[in-house]
């Protein structure tokens, strides 16, 4: 306990609990019999890319991924605030050398790199081959990946695509995910280009906006870009309100790691979390 006394400050101690005498040996119960089970990993382990500047990926994932068994394990790699398509280059080469940080020497289901616009920059190809630098043959996902299997999950026609890129990044995008099959019936975007204002557009901002994008022609669903944004715990209720399917790149994600991973568990989280991975 502190004591004030004028303007000193002493410090009283408390009396020893147990004033008796002590043994000064415990007592040593040996080697006591342990078994190993599964480990909170039991039934898939999921390995995560996160970038630098990322502030909401993690969180979200915790929202998703959270069945019995299932665990995943986070790596970041350094990535600039300011996302134009120079910056995004300059992640690919700093892939692998995250990727060797997650659990070394233990079995990882998969793999993911948390980050759309660079996957889109590089191309989904040469992120796996980034990944299998340091994890050979291991099942990889991206948002771009997964937003595709969403998609096909789905069994949508035309999205309306919302991101806070700049305007040419939003453009790579549209052409990126038109030359994949995908039709773009409405794009818009928050144009915020540091990762920090991202993270911080509120979740109200985003609802308004998908609201609008579903009442565009042609519309039948809505992928919200960047693993910075903040919809996933929303997604499920999103939908529900503006009545066409929500998902997001780390929605998306979440639900492709644990497709790819056998994990095929209906949790709740949407549309999308009652589908397998076709």
């Amino acid at each position: 306990m502190l004591k004030l006394k004028g303007n000193a400050m002493s410090l009283n101690l408390a009396a020893p609990r147990f004033s008796g005498p002590v043994d000064p040996k415990p007592v040593d119960l040996g080697v006591l019999p342990s078994e190993l089970d599964g480990g909170l990993a039991s039934r898939a382990a999921i390995g995560l890319v996160v970038l630098a500047t990322d502030q909401t990926l993690e969180h979200e994932f915790r929202a998703l991924v959270r069945q019995p068994g299932v665990a995943f394990y986070e790596s970041r790699v350094f990535s600039d605030n300011d996302i134009t398509t120079d910056t995004l280059r300059a992640i690919g080469p700093r892939i692998a050398p995250a990727v060797d940080l997650i659990l070394p020497s233990i079995s990882l289901d998969v793999v993911a790199f948390g980050c759309t616009s660079a996957t889109m920059t590089l191309g989904e190809e040469a992120v796996f081959a980034e990944i299998r630098k340091a994890r050979p043959n291991v099942a990889c996902t991206t948002p771009v990946t997964a937003a595709l299997a969403a998609f096909k999950a789905l069994d949508v026609k035309g999205i309306g695509l919302l991101t806070p890129y700049a305007p040419q990044i939003n453009e790579n995008l549209v052409a990126y995910f038109s030359g994949r099959g995908v039709g773009i019936s409405a794009v818009a975007t928050f144009d915020r280009r540091d990762d920090r204002d991202a993270a911080r557009i509120a979740v109200a901002s985003i609802e308004a906006a998908a609201e609008q994008m579903a009442a565009a022609p042609g519309v039948d669903a809505v992928f919200i870009s960047c693993t910075s944004l903040r919809i996933a715990e929303a997604a499920a209720g999103l939908e529900q309100r503006i009545g066409v399917p929500v998902t997001s790149s780390n929605h998306a994600m979440a639900w492709h790691c644990l497709r790819l991973a056998g994990i095929n568990d209906v949790v709740p989280g949407g549309r999308l979390f009652g589908l397998p991975s076709n």
